[in-house]
């Protein structure tokens, strides 16, 4: 399983920076060339949580602990 971890801010906080793992189950088939291309499933996720601004995302194979890198 491939994990969007996108860099996300707070549009109340802009240099507050936090990371989230932005694909769920219902993007169980994200392949990594479209992680790496533009991410179509944060741009959804986006959509879903219009209070944050995105800086960047990284994409990551298998598990993810919840711990920002």
């Amino acid at each position: 399983m491939i994990k969007i971890i996108a860099v996300l801010c707070g549009l109340s906080s802009p240099a507050n920076y936090h990371e989230q793992t932005v694909t769920t189950s219902d993007f169980a088939d994200v392949s990594m060339q479209s992680c790496l291309m533009g991410a179509t499933q944060l741009a959804e996720w986006m959509n879903l949580h219009p209070a944050e601004c995105p800086a960047g995302w990284r994409c990551v194979i298998g598990k993810q602990d919840g711990r920002g890198a």
